[in-house]
């Protein structure tokens, strides 16, 4: 039942307690206990509201940064990865394997807060090496969901 509820969910945080129990065919009760255990388990860990923010007059920039980082002895990537999480500018922080060791997406107002950011704060980390940032200048698919409109066919109909 669990996964079935988390698929559900993921999609829709916002469904009623009521509509999931029916669509799993279960009461509402034991549907919002294991919804309970699963928030205590930190298997559910927060519900989220997904916005286009080109949409609204808000000025944001958002950016990847990709951090390689020397490893501590004995807590390898953690220590670092949690410094780097604890800025309030950071929304997420991935240990990737590839060039890099840590992925970092963040927002700013501007271009140049995101900037100073990473040059003052994230390279100044004793054990950071090298960064290398990525401006997002469009969203087209985020969190599964479509953000670009589509295109809308322009040609005219011809009948013979």
């Amino acid at each position: 039942m669990r996964e079935k509820i988390l698929t559900f969910i993921e999609k829709n945080s916002r469904i009623d307690l009521a509509e999931l129990a029916v669509i799993l065919g279960e009461d509402e009760a034991t549907v919002a206990n294991e919804l309970a255990a699963m928030e205590e388990e930190h298997v559910i860990c927060g519900y989220h509201t997904l916005i286009n923010w080109d949409k609204t007059s808000m000025e944001k920039v958002s950016a990847l940064i990709e951090v390689s980082v020397t490893p501590q002895r004995g807590q390898g990537f953690d220590k670092i990865a949690e410094r780097i999480y604890n800025y309030p500018e950071v929304n997420a922080v991935y240990l990737i394997s590839g060039s890099y060791d840590l992925l970092v997406s963040m927002e700013g107002k501007t271009l140049r807060e995101v900037a100073e950011f990473v040059s003052d704060r994230l390279s100044t980390l004793e054990s950071v090496l090298s960064t290398k940032t990525n401006f997002i200048l469009k969203k087209y698919k985020d969190h599964g969901t479509i953000m670009a409109e589509k295109s809308k066919d322009e040609r005219m109909l011809m009948t013979p």
